[in-house]
């Protein structure tokens, strides 16, 4: 697999910075849609109806949903393809059609270094992954998660960080986003440090340090689209007053890490989370039957198959 020849501006920037910002992503119609379904389900989930949740407290999977509504609140919302979220039929339809939209995928692509799927019906080259969502803290408390990178604990050596990050000649083998419904200013990230190991100031922070040397607060506004590698040094500070409702997704690339650890490193970024005990029977009959259905088929294939290759993939972090 190599990179475009020459790269696109948007993977450019991504690997240059390690994130990259699409303004005004979303229309003002699509973030009325989502909203809507966003808030009845924080709503149901904050109560005890819904049981994927990340609870206030914990950074790391496994969260245990029985604190909730008792002694946690939720900090996010797990599986919003799962087809059994408690939302009705059109709320359900409307995170389908996000995650499968053909402007998100083409986006993908471009930073997986895949070429545009033009007729949209026969895409051999993304699978689908993880899609969440982030918001204000529902117990009214304010959360930080520490400084990391999503796929190398912080014990890690320099040698072993080097292992583990992004090389600029080598293709992307998956990529994440978040897409905020309201402003949001809750991710911190320190750009370049996706392809370093951290500085000795780094490695000797506490990992709440408020600040450190030459980090970004990521300023999104409503609708606005930040791709960013996972494996950038960042954070997440979550205030218990202001709101925050941004949807978190990713996508993999179907030929990279295909063996060995490889594929259980990928697989371990998405099946940790439980995705795989439902995948089979999420519903995407609203996409129809012509060429977004076909992507989305594909992609759901894909994945079952990347779990069955890896088998048991254990957790990336813990705390």
């Amino acid at each position: 697999m190599s990179p475009p020849s020459p790269p696109s501006p948007l993977l450019s920037q991504l690997t240059t910075s390690g994130f990259v910002i699409i303004p005004s992503f979303l229309s003002p119609a699509e973030l009325t849609t989502l909203r809507t379904a966003s808030a009845a389900l924080i709503s149901l989930s904050s109560s005890g109806h819904w049981p994927h949740v990340r609870t206030t407290g914990k950074q790391f999977p496994p969260w245990d949903p029985s604190l909730v509504p008792h002694s946690s609140g939720i900090w996010g919302v797990q599986h919003l393809l799962h087809p059994s979220l408690p939302l009705p039929q059109d709320q359900r339809d409307a995170f389908v059609r996000l995650y499968f939209s053909p402007k998100l995928l083409s986006l993908s692509r471009e930073i997986l270094s895949l070429p545009p799927n033009d007729d949209n019906n026969s895409d051999q080259g993304l699978v689908m992954e993880l899609f969440n969502l982030l918001c204000k803290p529902t117990d009214g408390k304010g959360f930080e998660l520490s400084w990391h990178r999503d796929d190398i604990p912080a014990s890690a050596s320099a040698e072993e960080e080097m292992g583990g990050l992004h090389k600029p000649e080598e293709v992307y083998s998956h990529t994440q986003w978040n897409l905020p419904l309201y402003q949001d200013s809750s991710l911190i990230l320190v750009p370049g440090s996706h392809v370093r190991p951290r500085t000795e100031e780094e490695r000797e922070a506490d990992l709440y340090e408020p600040e450190l040397e030459g980090q970004v607060v990521v300023d999104l506004r409503p609708g606005d689209l930040v791709f960013y590698d996972n494996n950038i040094l960042h954070r997440g500070v979550y205030s218990g007053e202001r709101e925050r409702v941004t949807l978190h997704g990713s996508v993999g690339r179907a030929d990279a890490g295909e063996e060995g650890e490889g594929v259980r490193r990928r697989a371990r970024n998405v099946l940790q989370h439980g995705v795989g005990g439902w995948v089979e029977q999420a519903d995407f009959s609203c996409l129809g039957e012509g060429g977004e259905r076909e992507v989305a088929e594909g992609m759901r294939r894909r994945l079952v198959e990347m779990g069955r290759v890896a088998g048991e993939v254990g957790y990336s972090l813990v705390g």
